[in-house]
């Protein structure tokens, strides 16, 4: 299965990685260094000499033994942030795989993946399959525990308290014709058949007439179950694929 993802939001200057990763690494060597060198070796010794010292030598012992107590965990804990910081920068900028593209490895060559579609007039799908059958729009509905339903509304839990919220199963199927729509717009002498989904845990939601429903185990199975549109032929959707890739 081909997987379409979307271009990184933000681009990670290789200068920047390779100058965190030598920071950090400089500042854990240099920090095991120290430690070593006061706690492995004599050499912190030769700062408190024995018998009777002046207060010269006083204070310059307590300042030798404090920065051997304090400089290794300093600079390791500092090297240890600096290569978080690259490790996080670095993951942040790829988008993270949704739950169809996690099927890559199940399903066959003949179906393709878009995650995070950006749509000309800038609308974002989550999911769309373009397979033998057509297209399949597939988003993922909040935890149930995020979402309630009062009659025909709908509200989402956030960090300001209860939200209002656009029906799950009503947004996939509005993000279904906005698919059929766009592809009609695009010049083309076939209609293609636009199917909608939402993933909930089974028996939280209840389908409509053009939305499924379907259980996160039960993604792969549905897709396979749709049936062939025999009008779209291979080369249409090829057509179709480098449409995905090149929307704009």
């Amino acid at each position: 299965m081909q997987v379409i993802s979307p271009r990184p939001t933000r681009r990670v200057a290789r200068a920047s990685i390779v100058m965190g990763t030598l920071v950090g690494a400089v500042l854990l060597v240099g920090g095991l260094s120290i430690g070593w060198l006061a706690f492995g070796t004599p050499f912190i010794s030769h700062f408190t000499p024995p018998g009777r010292i002046g207060p010269a030598q006083f204070v310059t012992g307590m300042l030798a033994w404090s920065f051997a107590l304090i400089a290794p965990a300093a600079f390791l804990m500092a090297g240890l942030a600096r290569l978080v910081t690259v490790v996080d920068s670095v993951t942040s900028s790829r988008p993270k795989a949704t739950p169809v593209a996690r099927l890559a490895n199940q399903l066959g060559e003949d179906y393709v993946v878009a995650s995070r579609l950006r749509l000309p007039d800038g609308r974002v799908i989550p999911d769309l399959v373009l397979g033998p059958f057509g297209a399949a729009v597939i988003e993922q509905a909040p935890p149930a525990g995020a979402i309630r339903r009062h009659g025909d509304s709908w509200e989402v839990r956030t960090n300001r308290g209860w939200m209002p919220l656009e029906s799950p199963l009503d947004k996939a199927a509005r993000d279904a014709e906005r698919i059929r729509s766009w592809f009609t717009n695009d010049d083309r002498d076939f209609l293609v058949k636009v199917y909608a989904a939402v993933i909930a845990p089974e028996g939280s939601l209840q389908r409509s007439a053009s939305c499924a429903v379907i259980a996160p185990d039960q993604v792969q199975a549905w897709i396979q179950s749709l049936p062939a549109q025999r009008s779209l032929t291979q080369s249409r959707r090829e057509s179709l694929t480098e449409l995905l890739r090149n929307p704009s």
